[in-house]
């Protein structure tokens, strides 16, 4: 059984956090699963949070873009925080490009990236609320 990361709902903004190394199953349902969750929410904002995430491969790197173009679809951002410094070296010598994925060091700057965004878009402010996971 391929094995769920879970989605956060913290007001307009969803948060993945990724605790574990993904597998190619893993990464394929996290997409399926984000988009599901973004149209059932109407979710203006995605943060991925990779600080657990110490290896990454070709694959897996081309997910974070997609991740992006997918939200993009739904018109929610994404922030991807968190990145190592080999995570970040090791993209750039397999040559991947995250596309216009944002990045942010931290959580608390990533979800500022997406307020201003969302003041910018006169769209909803992604900070309040409770937060409800989802399996």
């Amino acid at each position: 059984m391929t094995e769920r990361v879970p989605i956060l709902s913290i007001g307009d903004v969803l948060l993945v956090s990724i605790q574990v190394d993904l597998s190619d199953q893993s990464a394929i349902a996290l997409q399926e699963d984000l988009a599901e969750k973004i149209s059932a929410t109407g979710a203006t904002g995605v943060v991925i949070d990779i600080s657990a995430v110490e290896i990454v491969d070709s694959f897996i790197g081309r997910m974070f873009a997609t991740i992006a173009s997918i939200s993009r679809l739904f018109d929610a951002e994404t922030v991807v925080v968190g990145m190592r410094p080999a995570v970040a070296i090791t993209l750039v010598e397999l040559g991947l490009s995250l596309g216009e994925v944002r990045t942010a060091l931290d959580l608390e700057r990533g979800m500022k990236i997406l307020r201003a965004l969302a003041a910018r878009r006169g769209g909803r402010r992604g900070d309040s609320g409770t937060v409800v996971a989802t399996p």
